[in-house]
């Protein structure tokens, strides 16, 4: 009897250290795929099969082309644009990098925002916004807008202007110097290079 009763309580032991064995597995399983997305959206992704190693380099194609050909769209609004002029100047010269500013939305794939943004004008920032193709991203040059700086409270502006279009690069000051712009661009750049659109499609 005591045999028994020895010989269940071992099989009932061993099939709860089973059960445990095995949902331990299935946690281990979900961190790590977890760990994957995380690293995918960190730009630290590795192809785990063939079609996924193919479609990394095509992302790494992909995003040394965009990378190295930012072409932004000006769209000055206050004093923060005279910085934004002198960066396109000589003395910085960012087109050795890849990058020149063009006037037409439907050209560009990057908008440098720069200055207040008022009620009258989030309008005509959204329509052109709507006009780059994609893919497409934005920054944010100084104080004014990232949240209106010294015009927060006025009832004529716009608090921020993620709030019109999403946001990609903050760039704070007021304004801000043209080597922190030439920065926030050069950030922007190793952000678009390590993007992988096609794999996170693929993944999902």
């Amino acid at each position: 009897m005591l045999s028994r009763v020895i010989r269940r309580a071992a099989s009932v032991s061993s099939t709860r250290q089973i059960a445990f064995h095995s949902s331990a597995l299935v946690a281990q399983d979900a961190v790590v795929e977890r760990g994957s997305v995380s690293d995918l959206l960190a730009g630290n992704a590795t192809a785990r099969n063939s079609a996924e190693y193919v479609v990394t380099k095509l992302d790494d194609l992909i995003g040394w082309r965009r990378g190295n050909s930012i072409w932004p769209m000006t769209f000055g609004l206050a004093c923060c644009a005279v910085e934004m002029m002198q960066v396109a100047g000589s003395r910085y010269d960012f087109e050795r990098i890849g990058m020149l500013f063009l006037a037409s939305p439907r050209q560009t794939d990057v908008m440098v925002i720069a200055g207040t943004l008022t009620n009258k004008m989030a309008p005509a920032l959204r329509r052109i916004y709507d006009q780059m193709p994609e893919p497409r991203d934005i920054v944010s040059m100084g104080s004014c807008a990232n949240g209106d700086g010294y015009y927060h409270y006025s009832y004529a502006v716009v608090r921020g202007v993620d709030r019109i279009v999403p946001v990609d690069i903050y760039i704070p000051g007021c304004p801000p110097t043209a080597e922190a712009l030439f920065y926030g661009l050069l950030q922007l750049q190793k952000k678009i290079k390590k993007n992988k659109r096609l794999l996170l499609t693929i993944r999902k």
